[in-house]
């Protein structure tokens, strides 16, 4: 990645935290003012963001083909208005099939315009040089938490939840204009001596062959299941664990910050620090996490350390999957393998919201802090048994 590429990065780093801020922080930031806004329960409200990652899940192989043919960029520039739409319909939407239809058109949109296809347009456009542009995108859109949970806790109370969901949908319609000049700038900017290849028939056929393959997508369906249900019920969380609302806000968008602090140590550490060893310190902070979360009920700040620990940890993982899957699994077709590695996640990611309501229905917060536990600890373990070998034992 060369330093004329950096203008470009920052703009799809602005675009993404807006679009995560709007399309997938909102709702748990609003969930509290969107009971009292519906009447519906958890488990209702939350059946809207299951649909949205089932419907992500079975699309992104197919945008992630969409890319391979050099699509990223379109998909980059006019999905998020298309997912702004969905966020705005939530916000007036009287009836549960409304909103599951609203949540259905947000899912479709995610599909093509999160980090999934932000990180594949720049594996595709940069090569080598994309683990430092997608560290950067990820530095920036770590804030996207921190945005969301204050402006939630402020919007809730003046516009209720509904209506707050629509001043989130205008926040998404400004990304559209920043991808759009990152995408064009990207593009003029493509090198001669990175010439895209053409991706061979039965590259994905070949990666779904490899137990490296599943190895690394039940890891990451472990902590986006870990990491979905603590982050949807992350305010019904710290107040069992004694936090008063403001302090439970507070903790929750320092989640972001987070983040961006363990993402850029790993920026600054640069080829220092390899993929796998990177990828084990950020899944043991995940295991950290949640046990901090648990131990909060004896002291209630621990829900800091807590936040600390998850933000760094899953933070990481976004820059780490990509990279993870390239190094091992191959650069070819990166696209389409990227994409079908990502469906289990994206699945756990789906279930998280309807698991975690749920955990709270059978057996009160206790069940999700031992579920979250059992885990982050799994998908350490699954990570520990792929990288304590040779990467090259898993290309057969």
């Amino acid at each position: 990645m060369s330093g004329s590429d950096s203008p470009a990065i920052w703009l799809l780093a602005l675009g993404q935290t807006l679009i995560y801020a709007g399309g997938y922080y909102s709702f748990p930031a609003l969930l509290p003012d969107l009971e009292a806004a519906t009447g519906w329960t958890k488990a209702e409200l939350a059946l809207g963001p299951t649909l949205a990652f089932l419907i992500m899940a079975a699309l992104t192989p197919f945008t992630g083909r969409l890319v391979d043919r050099g699509l990223g960029g379109e998909m980059l520039i006019w999905m998020p208005g298309l997912a702004a739409l969905g966020v705005a319909g939530l916000g007036v939407v009287s009836t549960l099939t409304g909103w599951l239809l609203c949540w259905a058109v947000i899912g479709l949109a995610q599909a093509g315009s999160l980090y999934e296809t932000c990180f594949a347009f720049l594996t595709r456009r940069l090569g080598e040089g994309a683990r430092g542009a997608i560290t950067k995108v990820t530095l920036v859109a770590g804030f996207a938490g921190t945005i969301a949970f204050p402006l939630g806790h402020w919007l809730g109370p003046q516009l209720g939840g509904q209506g707050a969901m629509v001043a989130f949908a205008a926040l998404m319609v400004l990304g559209m204009p920043l991808n759009a000049v990152a995408v064009v700038r990207l593009r003029r900017r493509e090198r001669a001596e990175f010439a895209v290849p053409p991706t061979p028939p039965g590259t994905l056929q070949a990666a779904l062959r490899k137990p490296a393959f599943w190895i690394i997508a039940a890891a990451f369906t472990a902590i986006y299941l870990n990491h979905g249900m603590l982050i949807t019920y992350v305010l019904v969380l710290f107040a069992d664990r004694g936090a008063a609302p403001g302090l439970a806000a507070l903790a929750a968008a320092s989640i972001g910050p987070a983040q961006v602090a363990g993402r850029l140590l790993l920026l600054m550490a640069g080829a220092r620090v390899t993929t796998a060893q990177a990828t084990l310190a950020a899944l043991g902070a995940v295991v950290v996490a949640s046990a901090a979360l648990w131990a909060a009920g004896v002291a209630p700040l621990l829900i800091f350390a807590f936040a600390l620990a998850q933000g760094a940890g899953a933070g990481l993982m976004s820059i780490l999957r990509p990279v993870l899957i390239a190094e091992v699994l191959g650069r070819q077709g990166f696209g389409a393998v990227s994409g079908a590695v990502a469906v289990a996640p994206i699945l756990a990611s789906a279930a998280a919201p309807a698991v975690g309501a749920g955990l709270l229905a059978l057996g009160g917060p206790q069940l999700v802090y031992a579920a979250c536990l059992l885990l982050a600890t799994l998908g350490l373990a699954l990570a520990f048994a792929l990288l304590a070998r040779r990467p090259d034992q898993f290309s057969g």
